[in-house]
């Protein structure tokens, strides 16, 4: 059974929503796989090590991956380095700004890991969209479902 890691950095009632929508999208009842959701600082490099594939969510502060996330990668980078390339990967990020250094540095780390994007990271920008957890419920269900089906 294929392993799959959520990162995620949830401090506000509404990135909280998206990330109850990434969770419970994962683990719909017709996938086989296991599920893990670890904040970034609980995250240590082991858990990347288990997984067949990370689901990064993310809010943008001050035009940058949250202090959290950063965190994550200062603590694991050189862990994983040599451990994890290939890694599928996807990544959520609630802008406030319009999210490009945030994506930007997100890709900057996982290119030096050598992590596989599956897609470009989903922003979501601005001020609240009720639709947004439909969106994050499409990212998370499409990584899901492609990684069960072992597409990367």
């Amino acid at each position: 059974m294929r392993h799959l890691l959520i990162i995620s950095h949830a401090p506000s009632p509404n990135t909280q929503r998206l990330q109850t929508a990434l969770l419970a999208a994962a683990d719909h009842p017709d996938l086989d796989l296991t599920l893990r959701c670890l904040s970034p600082f609980d995250a240590a490099p082991q858990d990347v090590l288990d997984a067949a594939g990370v689901l990064l969510f993310t809010p943008e502060n001050f035009g940058y991956m949250s202090g959290a996330m950063k965190d994550f990668f200062d603590r694991c980078y050189m862990p994983l380095l040599e451990q994890t390339q290939g890694l599928s990967c996807a990544a959520l990020v609630r802008a406030g700004m319009d999210g490009t250094g945030t994506c930007r540095a997100l890709k900057s780390i996982t290119s030096g890991l050598k992590w596989r994007w599956i897609q470009e990271p989903k922003v979501l920008q601005g001020e609240w969209q009720d639709h947004w957890p439909e969106e994050a419920t499409e990212l998370a269900l499409t990584f899901a479902a492609g990684l069960e089906a072992g597409l990367y």
